[in-house]
């Protein structure tokens, strides 16, 4: 299984020279509304940057007016008694979809814009590496108001990210963040015009693309694994994983272009 463009369907996907993978939720007349066949497409997409040795940096972003407003609640609605069972199946694949993701060895960027709500929307944002925000962004877990509570492990990523009490806070009481509020909570990186998104976002992208990439997929590792560990726990992998990467193609051309005074050239060796 390899990146091969998907230019039709739920979600879109693109690899680019520099090795930055796109996958766009293309479901712009429902917000991004999260159904089972979207979130299978968006399964195969993660699955299909796995496998793929290119792909160097994940950009995640979403069609139309919102990055992604939730479940799909027309069609939650539709199902009636059947309801449970169906979300059974759409939280399965929202899970795989977002353990795929934090596994992925390439960082992932969030591009949102529009509201970011619900397992869908907010529970993406926080199972990303890094997040570009429109200025305009607005995000909302949205759980509770309709009877459910968190996913797409919510409920695990978001009190990490901006700790315990506000996290309580955030998916009890249902606040609508503004992208300020957000990059104030450390819920996103940055915030940019809304007419850059696009721009600022992909120059992170290759901006990461351009590093070494066994570097950034052992960092992100080590911080995922790491968070809610003792320190000494995490101490031997830290340094296994040093001294692992520094018999790399890509160590020995860091430490050269430092000493001359040069860019380095990184090819993932």
């Amino acid at each position: 299984m390899t990146v091969e463009p998907v230019d039709e369907g739920p979600v879109l996907l693109d690899l680019d020279a520099d090795g930055v993978a796109r996958i766009r939720l293309n479901r712009p007349d429902a917000s991004n509304g999260m159904n089972v066949e979207l979130l299978k497409a968006l399964h195969d997409a993660v699955l299909r940057c796995h496998s793929e040795p290119r792909v160097r940096v994940v950009l995640l972003s979403g069609e139309g007016k919102n990055f992604c407003a939730g479940g799909d609640v027309d069609t939650f609605a539709s199902k009636g008694e059947a309801l449970p069972e169906y979300l059974r199946t759409a939280t399965s694949w929202l899970q795989l979809a977002t353990a795929g993701l934090t596994q992925l060895e390439a960082p992932v960027i969030v591009a949102a814009h529009g509201f970011a709500a619900g397992g869908g929307g907010f529970g993406l944002v926080c199972a990303a590496d890094l997040v570009v925000a429109a200025e305009s962004a607005r995000f909302m877990s949205g759980a509770v108001r309709v009877g459910m509570a968190p996913d797409a492990g919510t409920s695990v990523t978001l009190p990490r990210i901006v700790g315990f009490r506000k996290a309580m806070e955030i998916l009890l009481t249902n606040p609508t963040l503004t992208a300020a509020e957000a990059l104030d909570l450390g819920l996103v990186t940055t915030v940019v015009p809304d007419d850059a998104l696009g721009s600022e976002a992909r120059e992170l992208a290759r901006t990461l693309a351009a590093s070494a990439p066994r570097a950034l997929g052992a960092t992100k590792r080590l911080l995922w694994n790491g968070t809610g560990a003792s320190l000494e726990s995490r101490l031997p992998e830290e340094a296994r994983t040093v001294s692992e990467l520094s018999g790399t193609n890509d160590a020995r051309e860091g430490l050269a272009a430092v000493l001359e005074r040069r860019t380095p050239k990184f090819t993932g060796e």
